[in-house]
């Protein structure tokens, strides 16, 4: 077994002593640095490379601190009126946290493309994501015929359209079959289509 299969079984295994003395350390390391920093490695190298990192040049890794759990409504002198379930305390936005940590990283570099992220550390109050990126006209990127796909147009802000792993997981494209039905190609096309009369032309 190789060492990036080793930490795969660490990973797993989150309640061992020796991963929550390495997550209670690297918390308190995350929290001294702003929301969104640059790593200059990877800190779970197995996750990265399988999500599509290579330790080459071209290729970045920016490390994303998001507050966890939902938001209270947003409502006229944040009056909710009305009993506790009603008053915007089980909102939850249709993304999940992973994706607005790759938008917030697509936003602050816009000239990068986001490839993929990976879930890192988390605490009482944030999360922290390893966001990957590649320089879409860097030649080493333009010459590789695995990543080449990441520098043409049409995958500019990937991250903003659903298109990353994370992304196709909060639009349920990860279900297949029956129960999936209204998924594709979104879930407002198919409402769309299905509320939609098309009448043919009188001429």
């Amino acid at each position: 077994m190789g060492a990036y299969k080793y930490l795969q079984v660490l990973y797993r295994k989150k309640q061992s002593d020796a991963l929550r003395f390495l997550l209670r350390l690297r918390t308190w390391e995350f929290r001294q640095l702003p929301k969104i920093v640059r790593a200059n490695q990877p800190t779970r190298p197995d996750k990265a490379r399988r999500i599509g990192y290579r330790a080459k040049q071209g290729y970045v890794i920016y490390r994303a601190r998001i507050r966890r759990g939902g938001r209270r409504k947003q409502v006229r002198k944040g009056n909710t009126n009305g009993k506790p379930a009603g008053q915007g305390i089980h909102m939850k936005p249709n993304r999940n946290l992973q994706v607005m940590a790759e938008a917030r990283v697509g936003r602050r570099c816009g000239n990068l493309r986001v490839i993929s992220s990976y879930w890192v550390s988390q605490d009482a109050r944030y999360k922290w994501y390893e966001v990957v990126c590649v320089d879409p006209f860097h030649q080493a990127i333009r010459n590789d015929p695995k990543i080449r796909w990441a520098t043409f147009a049409k995958q500019k802000h990937r991250e903003c359209r659903g298109k990353t792993t994370a992304g196709r997981r909060a639009r349920g494209l990860m279900n297949k079959g029956n129960g999936a039905m209204k998924l594709r190609p979104s879930k407002r096309a198919t409402w769309k289509a299905h509320n939609t009369y098309n009448f043919a032309r009188k001429r």
